[in-house]
């Protein structure tokens, strides 16, 4: 079986059964579909499919449904995120011009997303403080470890024990923490990371390695400064899609009351090259939501927050990813001016 027609009957079961939900036969795909192959064509292509893990047979019916595998391959073969219909984007557009404020456009934004998906829509929302930089301690506490002190302007402390790649001595040290207080004293802490690599840069070369390492101490601990919360709409979504989940959508649903899980989720998605990331059911390691999916894209400054949607493995991949980026998009461009 050729790649191009594997993927194009894989393609056509996924869309199959997202819409019905129901196990996809081969007569099926031959009256839904333009496949230009005979009934055996097709049949032996399904089964050749079923041997490669990307579809499965749920009962001693004929019909098959996709596996987490064969999502994966369907959305990572979707070259083109396909814009959105006209109607769409003037919902979004009426929503992002009448919003009052900041919090309306993001709270506008993620029920819009819902609505547009029948999914649940989440937002990443970071809350920067004031807070600056009063003080850097470094201590050594011998075999290449060394304590890193930030204390912020509000008093608040944290610190962090690095493992160093190579030895260093105390003016060594003191040296860094000079370098990085010049640079960084009196900043706020969500400016900082902009700033750390001038200021290992003016090290010697000797010691820019290890400021390196010092300077990614620092700024991760900076980013405890930073106070992010998720804006959620859509919850009455996946409770009408209950059937899509094995037992029951009850870890979902508490998975999705810990704001927690939600913000280290979001956090940990890469985007690939369509500036799209997406986690397919155990891709997914937090309990509760191995059953699920989840489409995101980061929008705003430097694309640091995400804006996505979750529900079940069963989703419409194509159409969530349009939506995603499309209100992406539009949100960076309305908070930008």
């Amino acid at each position: 079986m050729s790649d191009a027609r594997r993927l194009e009957v894989l393609r056509a079961i996924v869309e199959d059964f997202v819409q019905s939900r129901e196990p996809v036969g081969s007569k099926a795909l031959l009256d839904r579909h333009n496949l230009g192959v005979s009934a055996a064509t097709v049949r032996n292509d399904m089964a050749l499919l079923e041997e490669e893990g990307l579809i499965v047979a749920p009962h001693t019916s004929s019909g098959r449904i996709p596996t987490e595998r064969g999502y994966r391959q369907f959305v990572d073969r979707i070259e083109e995120v396909r814009p959105l219909s006209p109607a769409e984007r003037r919902a979004i557009h009426s929503l992002m011009e009448g919003a009052a404020d900041v919090d309306d456009i993001l709270e506008g934004t993620v029920r819009l997303l819902a609505q547009l998906t029948n999914q649940v829509a989440v937002l990443q929302v970071p809350q920067f403080s004031n807070t600056a930089v009063r003080h850097i301690e470094l201590v050594g506490l011998g075999d290449r470890r060394v304590l890193v002190v930030l204390i912020g302007s509000n008093g608040k402390v944290e610190q962090r024990v690095v493992h160093l790649q190579a030895d260093v001595s105390d003016e060594d040290l003191v040296l860094v923490k000079t370098t990085l207080l010049n640079s960084l004293h009196g900043r706020r802490l969500d400016e900082i990371g902009g700033l750390l690599g001038t200021a290992v840069h003016a090290l010697p070369p000797a010691l820019q390695s290890t400021g390196d390492e010092i300077a990614a101490a620092v700024h991760g601990l900076s980013e405890h400064g930073v106070v992010d919360r998720i804006i959620m709409a859509g919850t009455a979504n996946l409770a009408r899609s209950d059937r899509d989940f094995a037992l029951t959508i009850t870890p979902v649903l508490e998975a999705l009351e810990e704001q927690v899980v939600l913000l280290r989720l979001l956090s940990e998605m890469e985007l690939d090259a369509r500036g799209i990331a997406v986690k397919i059911g155990r891709e997914n390691v937090y309990d509760g939501l191995t059953e699920t999916s989840v489409v995101a894209t980061g929008y705003g400054p430097e694309q640091r927050a995400k804006v996505g949607v979750l529900g079940p493995t069963r989703m419409d991949y194509g159409s969530s990813m349009s939506a995603v980026r499309a209100v992406a998009r539009y949100l960076s461009r309305i908070l930008a001016g």
